[in-house]
């Protein structure tokens, strides 16, 4: 393969998850027919088979390396795409740096038509596979191949080159209490936050925006997420709200003045709401409408 060319647009998909995705446990439960729609139409992992190429049976490799439960969280993952009828589910089951080098795992993410990482801890995925043999091969393929990588929590939050891996959102109004590293890479320019709707997170994603301006924050509700398409066209897909921060506006900043631990200010931040087939473009940086394609709950 090429090395990556960063100019040009991928041409595989990314699909960012806020968490909590629906992965059919309640089909036999409750209303039986508003649970299967939630699931096998509207449903996060459904949209995710669904950009794989239809001519092809796709291959799905889950990657549990940010959870400390790796086995359970894969049996969840092989269930669920079992039921939106994928055969072939496998688990990549990286734990440390020397894991990513294993030539059995590169040889079956080059065959992969697809990837999904799981939630846990977004500095376990920076950390083991930043530099890494693994993560160029996967940048390749996701740039020049119709290749899809979906990650959840922790696994979307390291999509981005900006990461946030620490923060307590009850004290993200106050300076230093949002701590941000190198993610992975795939995305520039944004920070991406999760359970955004049931963990408090706003202030804690301003924070890091504020300190970043430049970048466009993505806060991703649970069970809901984000389709990027060329690597700019965003897509809200799943049942709940996606908040976009953007920080071109501001016109008063006080974070590099004050002292850790002071609360922070920010005036004239720019913010977006979006539900099930909004679309926004982080190229332009503005909401460009809705789309048709994507299916919503009446």
């Amino acid at each position: 393969m090429n090395r990556v060319n960063q100019i040009l647009q991928p041409k595989g998909y990314l699909v960012a998850v806020g968490g909590a995705e629906d992965k059919g446990t309640d089909l036999e439960k409750g209303i039986i027919e508003r649970n299967r729609l939630n699931f096998f139409e509207l449903g996060i992992l459904s949209n995710i088979i669904n950009l794989i190429d239809s001519t092809q049976k796709p291959i799905v490799e889950v990657i549990t390396t940010a959870s400390s439960i790796p086995d359970e969280v894969f049996e969840n993952y092989q269930s669920a795409f079992q039921k939106l009828g994928v055969e072939n589910i496998n688990h990549i089951r990286i734990r440390n740096r020397e894991d990513t080098a294993n030539p059995e795992y590169l040889e079956r993410l080059t065959k992969a038509n697809c990837i999904m990482f799981s939630g846990g801890n977004q500095l376990r995925l920076s950390s083991i596979f930043g530099g890494t043999e693994f993560l160029q091969i996967l940048k390749e393929k996701y740039y020049n191949e119709h290749f899809v990588i979906g990650g959840t929590s922790a696994g979307a939050m390291a999509m981005s080159n900006t990461m946030i891996y620490e923060g307590n959102a009850s004290l993200a109004h106050l300076k230093g209490e949002v701590r941000i590293t190198t993610g992975v890479g795939l995305l520039q320019n944004v920070i991406i936050d999760t359970h955004f709707d049931k963990r408090g997170r706003f202030n804690r994603l301003a924070q890091a925006v504020a300190g970043n301006p430049g970048t466009i924050g993505i806060g991703l509700g649970e069970n809901t997420g984000v389709i990027v398409k060329n690597g700019y066209e965003l897509t809200t897909i799943g049942l709940g709200s996606v908040i976009i921060i953007d920080g071109k506006n501001i016109d008063y900043n006080n974070i590099a003045d004050i002292s850790f631990g002071a609360p922070i200010s920010v005036g004239n931040i720019l913010v977006h709401i979006m539900s099930a087939g909004d679309v926004y473009s982080l190229q332009e940086r503005k909401y460009v409408g809705r789309s048709v394609n994507v299916p919503v709950e009446d």
